[in-house]
């Protein structure tokens, strides 16, 4: 071996020891040497290949050593070589080679000691930044992670540390030594408040799941009948965002300081309302220098009753908004032509009648947050122009619109609007589950890291329902699970691989207790390790099952409880993994090596002589029956013997 590849391998082997699993853990000392060492011995072992060169070590190019990779991977005995390098090494090893190659090329070698041995380095996380104020070494979380793994490995359970993390800022390592010292109960309880607050949204993909429900459909709307308020027959239909639009709409809107001096309430309405019609006017000049908004249909006199007659000039919405949904700390944009307005204002007094004007005294104190501007809003509105409607809701302008206003014509938004700095995290449990393409749509692209708003190479598109244009905020976490025994990644859409950071969540046996049963000791751990051994050789590794499946038994463990989840949950779970291939299942609960009375599957033959009788010329095969043995669930002997034929 060269100078170079042992230099490589060297630093290969700290790449792979600061590196952390998903469970924020590092790998052992014995799982690293096993990657190392595997990349030095099987290359020269493939067979029905040709490679230059077998010194893996040898290349630092990530291209190359990809395309090197790939031929290697279709060697005629490339699983029989990675099965024999032990929990598929050779595979991973390949995988997580690559991988410190290309974070070289980026420039993202990481930190190295006094030795010159790197520092710091976690898969989970992106490569260790210094924040200029502490100094002091913060990972942060990708934007888009796929938790994935077998079933029962914690996923659903573990994005409450994700998510916890990412809204706080901090390494994940730091959330999961909080778990482990405090207990995983005050991770939870801080992970409720914040979905209390709206920071986290939780949803489950399923086949029905679709675009119209994620971003945008058009839904149909039963009307209300009559004045009583019952239900009426007539249907209509309306344009309404879905979870993840609206979502969105709240991580982009601004943050309204509490008690701040211009009065703006949390959650404003925006209103468009016209001082005297379009352009200048005496009225509109007279509400700029006295701080007010004033409009009209004085005939009617200052209060509006049940009796108020509105045939003759109409205006009742428009009073109605004015007097009374129009609410203080409410924000209004002052209508200057069609497209454009000339004022922002906020509300700030109720209702009050001018008796000392002329015409238009119905009025409003406000707080002029700009004024004698010109704002076009045309595109914000959806490229509707404004009518001369005195007073109405405009729906599609939002607080973070105002706030880029304001950002141009004044210095508001430095003392009460600011933009939202908080993290946001959208959780989908099982998004495989889903038709993930026509559930996503063009949401594809706009959920790169690099093309949210904000980024260098920001993207927004006219959505088809609404024709609203669209991004996604660079403060929104996408947060996934998918279990691997519904469908393999593999297989997943290659656009979404792209674009999603995969963090693998496989079987921790050694979290588990063990029971004792009277002067026996069942060793959870060694029996679940020595099940999936089996799976992983009689199916494949995504098939495994979880070690959240036992957890329960470390509070309370008892024999009856063994049994419960074995013949509730395993079992059932064997049977559909197997097909009820009960030959393979016996095989993975060690049955074959038990005797009958310990067997949890027993196998009995069928005398099919016995059965049919004369059965002429059909001929068949003593066929085999499998039955559950009951007696076996309530047996130490027979979960014992699932990892050890010691006593037999």
């Amino acid at each position: 071996m060269s100078d170079l590849s042992k230099l490589n391998k060297q630093q290969y082997i700290h790449w792979l020891k600061q590196k952390r699993k998903s469970n924020g853990e590092l790998y052992s000392e014995n799982t690293v040497n096993s990657y190392a060492s595997s990349l030095s011995t099987a290359p020269a072992r493939l067979s029905g290949i040709e490679l230059e060169n077998t010194d893996v070590y040898g290349i630092t190019s990530a291209d190359q050593f990809h395309e090197m990779r790939q031929i290697m991977e279709r060697a005629e005995n490339f699983e029989e070589i990675n099965v024999k390098a032990g929990n598929k090494a050779f595979q991973y090893a390949l995988e997580y080679y690559e991988d410190f190659l290309r974070e070289q090329e980026k420039g993202n070698e990481p930190v190295g000691d006094a030795d010159g041995n790197p520092l710091n380095y976690s898969i989970t996380f992106t490569p260790i930044v210094f924040t200029a104020a502490a100094g002091l070494p913060t990972a942060l979380l990708d934007k888009n992670i796929i938790l994935y793994g077998p079933p029962g490995t914690g996923k659903t359970y573990n994005t409450v540390t994700y998510a916890v993390a990412i809204i706080e800022n901090k390494p994940l390592h730091n959330i999961m030594y909080e778990v482990r010292t405090k207990g995983y109960e005050v991770i939870q309880e801080r992970y409720r408040s914040y979905k209390e607050k709206g920071l986290i949204e939780f949803t489950t993909f399923h086949q029905s799941y679709g675009y119209e429900d994620f971003i945008e459909g058009i839904k149909p709307k039963i009307l209300q009948g009559d004045e009583t308020g019952q239900i009426g027959d007539n249907v209509a239909y309306e344009i309404k965002p879905g979870v993840f639009k609206q979502f969105c709409e709240k991580a982009q809107t601004p943050v309204i300081q509490d008690s701040n001096s211009y009065g703006i309430r949390k959650e404003p309405v925006i209103w468009k309302v016209s001082l005297g019609g379009s352009g200048q006017s005496d009225v509109k000049q007279d509400c700029f220098d006295n701080d007010r908004i004033r409009i009209g249909w004085d005939s009617y006199g200052e209060r509006i009753t049940d009796e108020t007659d509105f045939r003759e000039y109409g205006g009742a919405t428009i009073l109605s908004r004015f007097m009374s949904e129009m609410v203080i700390g409410d924000i209004v944009l002052i209508l200057h032509d069609e497209k454009t307005i000339d004022a922002i204002g906020v509300v700030t007094g109720e209702y009050e009648w001018l008796n000392q004007m002329e015409d238009y005294k119905r009025s409003r104190d406000v707080k002029w947050l700009a004024k004698d501007i010109r704002e076009d809003i045309y595109a914000l509105n959806g490229n509707k122009v404004m009518t001369l409607g005195s007073v109405y809701r405009l729906n599609r302008i939002t607080l973070a619109d105002v706030l880029v206003m304001l950002k141009a014509n004044s210095n508001v938004h430095s003392t009460a609007i600011q933009e939202n700095a908080n993290n946001y995290v959208f959780i989908i449990d099982e998004i495989n589950r889903g038709n993930i393409s026509k559930i996503l749509g063009e949401l594809i692209t706009l959920i790169e890291p690099s093309k949210r708003i904000g980024q260098a190479e920001e993207i927004r598109l006219r959505l088809p329902y609404s024709q609203e244009v669209f991004g996604v905020p660079g403060n929104v976490y996408l947060l996934a699970t998918m279990n691997t025994a519904d469908r393999s990644i593999a297989r997943l859409d290659t656009a979404l691989r792209r674009r999603f950071h995969f963090a693998e969540m496989m079987p921790r046996p050694e979290v588990l207790d063990s029971i004792r049963v009277g002067s026996e000791v069942i060793e959870l751990s060694a029996m679940l390790e020595m099940m999936n051994r089996r799976i992983e050789v009689l199916y494949d590794r995504e098939h495994m099952i979880g070690h959240a499946y036992f957890m329960s038994l470390n509070n309370h463990s008892a024999l009856d409880d063994l049994a419960h989840i074995f013949r509730n949950t395993i079992i059932p779970l064997l049977q559909e993994y197997f097909y009820e291939d009960y030959d393979k299942i016996r095989l993975v609960l060690g049955d074959n090596n038990k005797p009958e009375s310990e067997q949890f599957i027993l196998v009995k033959k069928t005398d099919m002589t016995e059965l049919f009788g004369n059965m002429n010329a059909f001929e068949f095969d003593d066929e085999a029956i499998y039955v559950l043995n009951e007696e076996a669930f309530e047996n130490a002997q027979a979960y014992r013997k699932i990892y050890s034929r010691s006593s037999l």
